[in-house]
């Protein structure tokens, strides 16, 4: 079974990147443009979210938060994929769950091996 990744960004751009990083190594990629669309795709298949912070209607912070006061998805791996370095942000987003923070241009090797170790580590 693929492992399915949701990518959450506003840029079309970046979430294109973003999947051509991740699809050679066999994930499954699921898009959401902001985090409103973001929650309607949730569910128990996503293994793990990559999500922008600066977003139109719900931003990154705002979707992980609404997200983790749901039970269902305690254990689900959110990294923080973004171009904000900001302590502060940084700090409400692992308050809140997050389990990285990568700050954008990222490496896709990097990329892809920190999402293979989430996933391994949720089971």
């Amino acid at each position: 079974m693929a492992k399915k990744v949701l990518i959450v960004d506003d840029s079309q751009t970046v979430r294109h990147q973003i999947a051509l990083a991740l699809r050679p190594s066999g994930y499954e990629i699921v898009e959401a443009v902001d985090g409103v669309d973001a929650r309607e795709k949730v569910d128990d298949s996503i293994a793990i979210v990559l999500c922008d912070v600066n977003m139109p209607r719900m931003n990154g912070l705002e979707f992980l938060e609404a997200i983790k006061r749901d039970e269902r998805n305690a254990s689900l791996p959110v990294v923080m994929l973004t171009t904000e370095g900001n302590p502060g942000m940084i700090d409400r987003a692992k308050k809140a769950g997050a389990k990285g923070w990568i700050v954008k241009p990222f490496k896709a090797e990097l990329l892809t091996a920190a999402v293979a170790k989430l996933i391994a580590a949720r089971r």
